[in-house]
């Protein structure tokens, strides 16, 4: 299992370099470190693990992450971003929003984007399709960053989710679907890959969707044993 993330195990949290995580004059399209693409700062490396979630834009409001923040305030700075992870979590596993995943067209869709380039832009490792937002754990693959993979599945899906949407929900839905932040996690060694897959594969029982792991259809937990994308 350790060739899987040869370089996590030395990542060391660093400065952000810039909006774009580039060196000043370093080509476009060049892999990023260190970055923020708005409040959220991201780690992107072909060499890297990553636990990414994204959500559906109404599932987090603005006002909602705004009184959130307002609250951390009085949390130590070292436990801010445990305890910002941990409330987030819980908002989304209570069904804020429309829960457009929870419709099984929309949830294949997403699943099957997923799939779709495994081993060819980056190696799946575990993933589960949630009412309002997606758990992914993957390792991009060499020329492939994990800004330009996630803004790909986001972008393809987005565009024929925007369809399914509640008619009063569809004007400029393209740009509503998701959420343009995503949460990631880089996966410091194979403990922290295992608690992450088993969080990904729990988190429908957590949410009180299925009684175990593997009754939940849009998640990898299904596989067959021996996948080493499968059930934990």
């Amino acid at each position: 299992m350790g060739d899987i993330f040869p370089g996590n195990a030395r990542l060391q949290p660093g400065p952000v370099v810039t909006k774009d995580g580039l060196e000043p004059g370093a080509p476009r399209g060049a892999l990023r470190g260190w970055h923020s693409r708005g409040y959220m700062p991201h780690f992107d490396s072909p060499h890297v693990v990553q636990h990414v979630t994204f959500h559906l834009a109404d599932s987090l409001p603005a006002g909602v992450l705004a009184r959130l923040e307002e609250e951390l305030r009085t949390v130590p700075p070292e436990r801010q971003d445990a305890e910002r992870r941990k409330r987030i979590e819980t908002w989304f596993d209570a069904g804020h929003g429309c829960c457009l995943l929870r419709e099984p067209a929309a949830a294949c869709l997403v699943q099957d984007a997923l799939l779709f380039f495994d081993s060819v832009r980056y190696r799946l490792l575990a993933w589960v399709v949630m009412p309002n937002h997606v758990h992914v754990l993957f390792q991009p693959m060499e020329g492939w960053t994990m800004a330009r993979i996630v803004t790909s599945w986001k972008s393809f899906t987005g565009r024929r989710l925007s369809s399914l949407l509640p008619a009063s929900q569809r004007s400029n839905a393209v740009h509503r679907v998701w959420h343009r932040e995503y949460w990631d996690r880089f996966i410091r060694d194979e403990r922290h890959f295992h608690a992450a897959r088993e969080y990904i594969h729990n988190n429908p029982v957590k949410a009180g969707l299925v009684r175990c792991p593997e009754e939940w259809e849009w998640s990898s937990a299904r596989l067959e044993p021996g996948d080493p994308r499968g059930a934990v």
